[in-house]
């Protein structure tokens, strides 16, 4: 069930479309296809990595991307849940999302944030995202 701190039931369709924007990136990352992963991106979007690494624009998301995620090295399924949509505006979504790497004898997660905007055409595009790693305490 998606958290929503918008109370209104316009905001269907639009909840639909992110989920489907989340499911793609789910799809992209388990297939280990960058191009897939980049057309969910507004041209002029940032993205910081798990690592920290900050990256600008579509231009420098793409080269990171081509390199890195093709290459991924993890032996299991990754999935990607939709847990929080607050509307900043009509157009303007923040999305907590839940990521979990699944492999035999291994579970981790992240916590990443997506803020998304509405495009003219009514596509979704990632457009601020920060991919946090969750760190499990272990005292």
């Amino acid at each position: 069930m998606i958290r929503m701190t918008t109370e209104s039931t316009s905001h269907a369709a639009d909840i639909e479309a992110i989920r489907r924007l989340v499911a793609t990136v789910e799809h992209s990352q388990q297939s280990k296809d960058p191009e897939e992963f980049l057309g969910l991106f507004h041209p002029d979007a940032v993205w910081t990595t798990a690592h920290g690494k900050v990256l600008i624009g579509l231009d420098a998301i793409s080269e990171f991307t081509r390199k890195v995620l093709p290459a991924a090295s993890w032996d299991g399924k990754v999935t990607y849940e939709v847990v929080h949509v607050l509307f900043i505006r009509p157009d303007v979504a923040a999305v907590k999302v839940r990521q979990r790497y699944l492999a035999p004898g291994e579970e981790s997660e992240g916590a990443p944030l997506y803020v998304i905007s509405k495009q003219a055409d009514g596509r979704w595009l990632l457009t601020a995202c920060q991919n946090t790693g969750v760190v499990t305490d272990r005292s």
